[in-house]
């Protein structure tokens, strides 16, 4: 397959490549709400270090059938390195990596690092691809091929990712769980329901957005001291435009629990793919601190993910406490990292 790679070095590349980007993405193994050119394009504008790359890779001569896209960006490691990363990384971006057509992987990551061996092409040490999912062919196929070149390989794993793969009816999702968790989480919700008061939704047309995201960033910033010192003004823009951007292409699930009309958990979840994946949660905890709201809250979205026909509720990066007691299986994302001889 012949193959020809096109660079950009600026935001003119996302508007480059809108027409394409994503539905190359769905043609992808790697089709993941973090590498929607709308993702893509907000982190980076919000969030994004350094000096952008972005690599387009097509079939035949620079106009041919878009096959590939690299987004990267370079920085300055403290040991004094130039580390190319995945846009996105790592911060906040629970899956990533390169997107390539299926069926074309091995050419086109090929073509890509012919492209970074050249004499042309920006100077690098490191690659560094973190939050790729255990799935993925770029950990298969990658390697030998950057191997072949005598470069470095090492991988890793970033960070686990438990999902719940969703039955078809709430009791069968109630008998995964082991007999102790399933008794409690019934017992939790019989609590929740005998609150005088007590529902949930999810904002809709007939909400404000703005409002209530800003009512969600009130509830994260309440959580922990962690997630008061995370919530930077540039991290709360960032929320603000992809609450918006999420919301416009039906990929939002911004989810509340109220008592007595005040708010008491939240839950920033994306939909995609038939997927649930929750990104981020607010916990009223100091007003509640018997209810557990923000287990009644997640039990609540399984619960509609199931009668919606949804396929998974993915809770993506980390291991807390809770995931697994919601019935949370681990899967992994991994860091796979080249460096140059």
């Amino acid at each position: 397959m012949a193959l020809s790679v096109s660079s950009y070095h600026d935001t003119t590349g996302f508007e480059a490549l809108s027409a394409e980007w994503d539905a190359l993405l769905h043609r992808s193994a790697s089709d993941a709400i973090f590498l929607t050119l709308e993702y893509q394009r907000t982190w980076w504008h919000h969030l994004g270090e350094g000096e952008l790359l972005i690599l387009a890779v097509r079939e035949g001569e620079v106009e041919g059938k878009l096959v590939g896209i690299a987004p990267l960006f370079a920085t300055e490691s403290p040991k004094g390195e130039r580390v190319l990363s995945t846009v996105g990384c790592v911060e906040v971006s629970d899956y990533l990596d390169l997107i390539v057509a299926r069926g074309c992987e091995e050419a086109v990551y090929g073509a890509m690092l012919d492209y970074l061996a050249a004499p042309h092409a920006p100077a690098w040490d490191i690659l560094d691809l973190c939050n790729t999912h255990e799935d993925s062919p770029t950990l298969d196929l990658l390697p030998a091929i950057a191997e072949a070149r005598g470069w470095t390989v090492s991988t890793g794993r970033d960070d686990v990712c438990p999902i719940i793969p969703l039955p078809d009816t709430w009791e069968a999702y109630l008998h995964m769980l082991d007999s102790k968790q399933r008794r409690e989480l019934r017992r939790k919700l019989r609590r929740a329901d005998a609150q005088t008061a007590l529902g949930w939704y999810v904002v809709g047309p007939e909400h404000n957005l703005e409002t209530e995201v800003e009512e969600f960033l009130r509830l994260m910033a309440a959580s922990t001291p962690d997630k008061a010192t995370f919530l930077t003004p540039r991290m709360r823009d960032f929320f603000r435009q992809l609450a918006r951007i999420a919301y416009d292409a039906g990929w939002l699930q911004l989810a509340f629990l109220e008592v007595g009309g005040h708010k008491a958990a939240a839950y920033f979840n994306f939909v995609y793919n038939d997927r649930v994946l929750v990104y981020n949660s607010g916990l009223d905890w100091r007003t509640f601190p018997k209810l557990s709201a923000g287990i009644v809250l997640a039990a609540y979205y399984i619960r509609h993910a199931i009668e919606q026909g949804r396929d998974v509720v993915d809770f993506m990066q980390g291991d807390e406490r809770y995931k697994y007691q919601l019935g949370g299986q681990d899967v992994e994302v991994r860091r796979l990292a080249i460096r140059r001889a």
